[in-house]
This record gives C-alpha cells, sequence and structure tokens, in this order.
C-alpha cells in the first residue's frame, strides 16, 4: 500500500488551484474565440449614411479629417473631386468617391469584400439583389436603382452583368459629379 506524504489539505488546495487555472485559462479561450467570431462575422458595409466615418454630403474638409480618404483627382475648385478610400484604393484611372463643392461628398463606389446592410456586394446574384430591394428599378442608363433603406436623400445604383453584381455603389439623390 503507498501512504501519501502530503497532507489531503495540501492535495486539496493545489487541485482546487489547477482546476481554477484551467477554468481561467478555458474562460478565456471562449471569450477571445468569440471576439474573433464577432469581429469576422461584422461585414464592412456601405450604407446607409456612407462607409464608417465617411458619410454622404460631409464636406472636403470634414472627410479629410477622418483620415479615411486620399485624394486622386483635383476638381479644380467647380467641379467635383475624385479620391480613394485609404483601406481600399482604386486603378490609376478609377476612383472610390467623388466629393462636390456644392453637396459635399457625393458618391462612394464598394470596393470587394464590402456589403449592404442588407448583404448585398459584389458577387451578389440578381437574384438576391432583387430579395433584397423588391422595389429595385432598372434605368435609362442600365444600372440597378433603389432608394437607400433608411436613407431617402441616397440610391444605390447596381451594374449586374451575366446575373451577378459586377460593381455597386451609394450616392445622394441631388449628387452633381456624374450622370
Amino acid at each position: 500500500m503507498t501512504r501519501n506524504l502530503y497532507p489531503e489539505s495540501v492535495i486539496k488546495e493545489d487541485m482546487m488551484k489547477m482546476m481554477m487555472g484551467a477554468s481561467l485559462l478555458a474562460c478565456s479561450l471562449l471569450v477571445a474565440g468569440a471576439t474573433s467570431a464577432v469581429a469576422e462575422a461584422k461585414p464592412t458595409t456601405l450604407g446607409p449614411h456612407g462607409y464608417g466615418a465617411v458619410k454622404l454630403g460631409m464636406t472636403t474638409k470634414q472627410a479629410q479629417a477622418t483620415g479615411q480618404i486620399v485624394k486622386k483627382l483635383d476638381g479644380g475648385g467647380a467641379a467635383c473631386s475624385g479620391w480613394d478610400l485609404k483601406k481600399f484604393r482604386t486603378p490609376k484611372n478609377a476612383v472610390g468617391l467623388y466629393i462636390s463643392p456644392r453637396v459635399g461628398l457625393a458618391a462612394i463606389w464598394a470596393a470587394k469584400g464590402v456589403k449592404t446592410p442588407q448583404g448585398i456586394k459584389i458577387g451578389s446574384t440578381y437574384k438576391q439583389l432583387k430579395a433584397a430591394y423588391p422595389g429595385i428599378k432598372k434605368d435609362f442608363h442600365g444600372y440597378y436603382v433603389v432608394t437607400v433603406p433608411g436613407n431617402k436623400k441616397a440610391y444605390y445604383n447596381f451594374t449586374v452583368t451575366r446575373g451577378k453584381v459586377t460593381e455597386y455603389g451609394i450616392a445622394l439623390r441631388n449628387q452633381d459629379c456624374f450622370n
């Protein structure tokens, strides 16, 4: 028969410390996992008022103060200037947003992976688009246009090619930067 050299109270105390440590470790892993899952589950959205801190209607100074945009095209004072979101740079001959001297930040185009609050993104099917926005209409330029839910001053315009969304953006109804 083996005899335990440690008093029973010391063994219980050590076991309790081990169990508490394991419990704390398990809880911290659960919290870290939940935080990561929440961060991954929260999509980047465009709408109903803009993209993050970059909001439709902002003046150039207000938009620049967000630290999230970079100038690409000078408007020359009277015309709209072209900008990119720092997080989503566009190719050389494109811009990610326009700022109008008259109405402020007039339009923002979505980067790949950016969704509307209703879940539409580049690559969504026309069927998904129609389900998300039942009142969507095709305009005379061939874009699918709908008022932004939660912002009557703005609209989404979607380009659909071969049954899939290939481009989309949000713009003020009174924007004066493009047709």
